[in-house]
């Protein structure tokens, strides 16, 4: 492990570990198609579905992020993996299309309440300059779980569908042990009397910066996006079969576990926006790149190349909305955060898919391309204002 993390404190290293043992059991949304065909679900009927499952990840981060500054970071973690855990069974046993709907918006906007929580905790427990780091560790979990539940969703799949919900029910309840038994609520900011009072967004939708910058995060990231929607797609029309997917997110994987904690190490010293920005064109040019892909080999450069812009971006956007935030408002700034996340898969799986099958492949790949590379080149346009923002909230 490099030492760059190895002065983070111990509540970085239980998010971490929570973190794997949660995603190690990410496992019904990824097959879930699947098993909605295994009851008879097919055709529009799964797109209810699925639209339901969206729109909880647009849900969840808003009132995730209200509740980690409401109610604490600790009970918003408890209350979003619980009920997650329980829309898991409800999913399972539900008798037709409109209940498993509910169920599918109840999983996913339980289950994103705890990332608002889970990176506010992380903001309270270590200061500016280790929060990228921070950052960067939970996000390193993420991917080393997701990574394993992928080669243990097919195995579990493949002697019953059951499997997938008893583990992946069984692993938000695991979490929500370790953040009970691990976890300590921390010392609540205090604040002015209007703050104390201030239930939703306005703290967030007041300040200009924020404004400007959460826009810009969200165009990278539906760029980033679109490696999980229109690179299967391109594949599916290059005659390949799914399992040429399967490598080309085996590749993404193995890159992202193997490299991420040591070019973090590597890139602490530098400017953490010029990093974002270099890093998004990376990935930007790597989507783009899908669009001349006419192999195999064509299809792993492209995926090498915005692999490696998604280790070198890895914690900066969160560390820097965490150092935006006032005290009082770490939840609801990384719910507005979580929520531009949301909103950018969203758009994704519909306006992305769109234009590709409307618009056709080659439109989308060089409006990615064109989109990162202004967003990057905006977002390092805002440095200076982000870099005197920080030292201001420091200081107060």
């Amino acid at each position: 492990m490099p030492t760059t993390f190895r002065d983070l404190p111990p509540v970085v290293w239980t998010l971490f570990a929570g973190t794997i043992v949660n995603r190690l059991g990410y496992l019904v949304t990824p097959f879930l198609v699947f098993f909605l065909a295994s009851r008879g679900v097919t055709g529009s009927d799964t797109s209810y579905v699925l639209g339901a499952l969206g729109a909880g990840h647009l849900l969840g981060p808003a009132v995730g992020g209200v509740l980690a500054d409401r109610i604490g970071r600790r009970p918003t973690m408890l209350i979003g993996l619980i009920g997650a855990a329980a829309a898991q069974g409800a999913l399972f046993l539900a008798p037709g299309v409109w209940t498993m709907a509910a169920a599918a918006l109840l999983i996913s906007a339980a289950g994103s309440t705890v990332s608002p929580a889970a990176y506010a905790l992380l903001a309270d427990a270590v200061d500016s300059g280790r929060r990228r780091r921070a950052y960067a560790l939970f996000g390193w979990g993420v991917n080393i779980g997701t990574a394993a539940a992928g080669v243990l969703g097919g195995y579990l799949a493949a002697h019953g569908y059951w499997l997938l919900f008893v583990v992946d029910a069984g692993s938000m309840l695991l979490y929500a042990l370790v953040v009970t038994v691990r976890l300590k609520e921390p010392k609540r900011p205090s604040g002015s009397g209007q703050e104390k009072e201030e239930l939703g967004y306005g703290v967030v939708l007041r300040d200009r910066l924020a404004l400007l910058v959460l826009p810009l995060f969200g165009i990278q990231l539906f760029v980033y996006s679109l490696t999980e929607v229109a690179l299967p797609l391109a594949i599916h029309d290059s005659g390949f079969s799914p399992a040429v997917y399967g490598a080309m997110a085996a590749v993404n994987a193995v890159l992202v576990v193997a490299l991420q904690p040591f070019v973090t190490a590597w890139l602490a010293g530098l400017p953490q926006l010029a990093v974002q920005s270099a890093g998004s064109a990376l990935i930007a040019a790597g989507v783009a790149l899908t669009g001349l892909a006419d192999g195999v080999v064509g299809y792993t450069v492209s995926v090498v190349v915005w692999s490696l812009g998604e280790v070198v971006v890895a914690g900066i956007a969160a560390s820097v909305v965490a150092n935006l935030a006032p005290a009082h408002a770490r939840g609801r700034y990384q719910g507005a955060f979580g929520w531009t996340w949301g909103t950018a898969r969203f758009a994704a799986l519909t306006l992305g898919v769109t234009v590709y099958t409307s618009l056709g492949p080659a439109v989308l790949w060089w409006t990615a391309l064109a989109a990162g590379t202004a967003a990057a080149a905006a977002t390092l346009a805002l440095r200076a204002r982000i870099e005197r923002r920080t030292v201001h909230t420091l200081a107060a």
